[in-house]
C-alpha cells in the first residue's frame, strides 16, 4: 500500500462522528483544469470570437475570483494544486526530463479525500511523474485514465501512437488502451461513468479532469469546430497572424470542446440528481502558448507577468454558495486543497492528520460562505517563480504578488544566463494592471522590503528538505510495477558535444534479475547498443528488423542505479526512445 494511504487509514478514526454520517451528507467534488488555456478564452471574459456557453453558465451559477493565479507552467501547478504547497517543495522544479516528477512522500489532494472517504478518479494529464511511485494510483487516486508525460505527441507517449489525439494510446490503471474519439470527450466520458460507479457504490466521489487541451500540437482538433473558426477572421486578434492566425482557429475548436464538454457533464449531474450536492470547480494550469487576446492582461505562458500567472477561477455549489458573486480577494492553486478539505466539513486537526505536510495555502471558504474573515488577506504575498534547469536560479523569472503592487523579474522561462539584464520592477497594480511602468525608484523602500519577502521565501522553499532539489528516483522491481517504462519525460540528461544522453535514476530494494528492453529513437539505428548500469556494461547487436533491442538475465543490484543506453552507428552516438525493465520470475 502506498505510503501516504497507509498513513490515512490510520487516522480515519480522527475524523470522529463525520466518519459515521452517511457517505451522501459529504458533497462530491469535480475539479476541471485546462492546459494553455489563457484568461482570455472563454467567451464570459470577454472573447468577442469563441463561444463558451457552458463554462459561462458555470461562472454565473457560481462564484468567481477575479485575482486568482497560478504558476506560468504546468507541472508547478499541478503539484501546488494536488498539495496546497510552493511546487518548489514537491521536487517540481520544471516541466520536463525528470524535474516535473513530485516526491512520492508529498500527500496528495486524492490522499486527502480518499481518507475521507471518497471514491477518487483522474482523467487527463497528471504530469507529475509515470513510474513507480509517482504514478496518480500511487498517490491516492483510485480510477485513472491518462496519457504520459506532458501531454500527447510528446516523446513519453507510445510510437505507435503516432501524435494522435484522436483515438489516441491511453493508460488505465497502468495498462494500455486503445480509446476511440477525440481525447478530450474520452477523458469526460470515463470521468462520467466513474461518477455513475460511485453513485451506485453510494460513494462521495472526487473526479479530477485534467485536459491536455488546448495544448499545441494543433494538428488533430475536433474538425467541424476548426472549420468555424477558421472561417472567421482572426488575424487582427493574435500577434503575428501569419505565423498563428491558423493556429489561433485550432485552440479555440479545442476552447469549444472543451466547453461542450463540461455542458455534457452539468447536464449529467442534474440528469443524476448530483448537482445540488456537487462542487464543481474550473480553473486553467497556465496563461496561453499563442500571444493572442488575454482579457488585457500583459504576457502568456512561461512569463511571470499577470498574463502568465492568471487564471479564472469558478466553484459552483447549488444552495450552499451564493449565485454571481465575485470575489476580488488575492488567492491562488494551493489554496484549492485546504478549501476543499474545510467544504466537505473536515476541522483543521483533521485535515492535519489527513495530510501530514504543512500547508502552504489557505482555506477560501470563509469567503465563498460569507463568513467572519479568520484571518487578514490585504497583506498577503503571493510567490512564483519558474524556469528551466535543474535547480532554480534565486531572481530568475519570479513575482511576488500582493494586494495592490507587485515585485516582478519576467527574465525568461530559460536557464539562467549569466548575462541576462532584465530589471526587477515593482508595478502598482490598480493603477497599471498591464505592469508598463516600473515604480522601484519612487518606491525604494517597498522594492526593498518585497524583494527581502521574496529572498527568505526563496531560502524556505529550496531548504524543505536537505536534499531539496534531487530528483526523486524511479522505484523498479515491485509489486505495484514489476513492469517500468522509462521515457524522456522522466530522464535526466547530460551533454558531451553533441550529444544528448538520457540518463534515469533508478532504486531497487534489492538484487533481482531483469529483462531489458530499448526502443531506438529512429527505424534507421543500427550497430551496437550499449546499456549501462552504473559502471557496469552490457552490449547487444541492434537488429536490423525491429527498433527494439532486448537483453536478458541483466542483473541489477539493490540500491542506486544510474542507467543509459546509447548506440554506436553514427559519429554521434544517439540514445534510446523507452526503455522497459521487466522484472524477471
Amino acid at each position: 500500500m502506498p505510503k501516504s494511504l497507509t498513513c490515512l487509514c490510520l487516522v480515519l478514526a480522527t475524523l470522529g462522528a463525520r466518519a459515521d454520517e452517511p457517505n451522501a451528507a459529504r458533497p462530491n467534488i469535480v475539479l476541471i483544469i485546462t492546459d494553455d488555456q489563457g484568461m482570455g478564452d472563454l467567451s464570459i471574459t470577454g472573447n468577442p470570437h469563441l463561444e463558451t456557453p457552458a463554462i459561462d453558465a458555470l461562472a454565473r451559477q457560481g462564484v468567481s475570483f477575479s485575482r486568482f493565479y497560478v504558476s506560468p507552467v504546468c507541472s508547478p501547478t499541478r503539484a501546488s494544486l494536488m498539495t496546497g504547497r510552493y511546487n518548489y517543495r514537491t521536487r517540481v522544479v520544471d516541466t520536463w526530463v525528470g524535474r516535473s516528477m513530485m516526491d512520492p512522500d508529498e500527500v496528495t489532494m486524492a490522499e486527502v479525500l480518499g481518507g475521507a472517504g471518497y471514491a477518487t478518479g483522474l482523467f487527463g494529464k497528471w504530469h507529475l511523474g509515470d513510474c513507480y511511485p509517482m504514478r496518480p494510483q500511487d498517490q491516492g487516486f483510485d480510477e485513472v485514465l491518462v496519457h504520459r508525460g506532458g501531454g500527447l505527441a510528446q516523446p513519453s507517449e507510445p510510437p505507435e501512437n503516432d501524435r494522435r489525439y484522436t483515438d489516441a494510446i491511453l493508460f488505465r490503471n497502468g495498462e494500455q488502451v486503445n480509446t476511440e474519439g477525440y481525447c478530450t470527450d474520452v477523458f469526460f466520458d470515463a470521468a462520467l461513468e466513474f461518477i455513475d460507479d460511485a453513485l451506485d457504490a453510494d460513494r462521495p466521489f472526487f473526479a479530477y479532469i485534467p485536459t491536455n487541451t488546448p495544448h499545441d500540437p494543433y494538428h488533430d482538433v475536433p474538425e467541424d469546430l476548426y472549420q468555424k473558426y477558421a472561417a472567421m477572421d482572426l488575424r487582427s486578434h493574435v500577434a503575428d497572424p501569419d505565423r498563428f492566425a491558423d493556429d489561433l482557429a485550432r485552440v479555440y475548436a479545442m476552447c469549444e470542446n472543451i466547453d461542450d464538454n463540461v455542458g455534457r457533464l452539468l447536464a449529467h449531474l442534474d440528469e443524476r440528481g448530483l448537482a445540488d450536492n456537487t462542487i464543481v470547480v474550473y480553473l486553467h494550469d497556465n496563461g496561453p502558448r499563442i500571444p493572442h487576446f488575454n482579457a488585457g492582461l500583459r504576457g502568456r505562458k512561461t512569463m511571470t507577468l499577470e498574463g502568465g500567472l492568471r487564471s479564472p477561477l469558478y466553484i459552483r455549489w447549488p444552495g450552499v454558495l451564493e449565485p454571481g458573486r465575485t470575489i476580488d480577494t488575492l488567492a491562488a492553486h494551493y489554496d484549492l486543497l485546504p478549501t476543499l478539505a474545510e467544504l466537505i466539513g473536515l476541522d483543521g486537526s483533521e485535515v492535519e492528520a489527513l495530510c501530514t505536510n504543512p500547508m502552504d495555502g489557505r482555506s477560501l471558504a470563509p469567503l465563498l460562505t460569507g463568513e467572519p474573515a479568520r484571518e487578514a488577506w490585504s497583506d498577503r504575498f503571493l510567490f512564483f517563480q519558474s524556469h528551466r534547469g535543474d535547480v532554480p536560479s534565486p531572481r530568475h523569472n519570479f513575482a511576488v504578488v500582493g494586494d495592490r503592487w507587485k515585485l516582478v523579474r519576467s527574465s525568461g522561462f530559460n536557464f539562467q544566463a549569466a548575462s541576462d539584464t532584465s530589471e526587477i520592477m515593482l508595478i502598482d497594480l490598480e493603477n497599471d494592471p498591464t505592469e508598463q511602468t516600473n515604480l522601484a525608484d519612487e518606491h525604494p523602500e517597498r522594492f526593498a522590503s518585497m524583494l527581502r519577502a521574496y529572498d527568505a521565501w526563496y531560502t524556505d522553499v529550496s531548504t524543505t528538505r536537505p536534499d531539496n532539489y534531487d530528483p526523486p528516483r524511479i522505484v523498479i522491481g515491485t509489486v505495484q510495477e514489476p513492469r517500468t517504462t522509462l521515457t524522456h519525460q522522466d530522464s535526466r540528461r547530460w551533454f558531451e558535444g553533441d550529444f544528448d544522453q538520457a540518463v534515469w535514476k533508478l532504486h531497487a530494494d534489492e538484487d533481482r534479475t531483469y529483462t531489458v528492453r530499448v526502443l531506438a529513437d529512429s527505424d534507421h539505428t543500427r550497430g551496437t547498443l550499449t546499456l549501462a548500469l552504473n559502471d557496469a556494461r552490457f552490449s547487444a547487436e541492434v537488429s536490423p528488423d525491429s527498433r527494439w533491442t532486448v537483453l536478458r538475465n541483466v542483473p541489477i543490484p539493490a540500491g542506486q542505479t544510474d542507467l543509459w543506453a546509447a548506440y554506436d552507428a553514427t559519429d554521434v552516438p544517439t540514445t534510446a526512445y523507452h526503455v522497459v525493465v521487466e522484472l524477471e520470475d
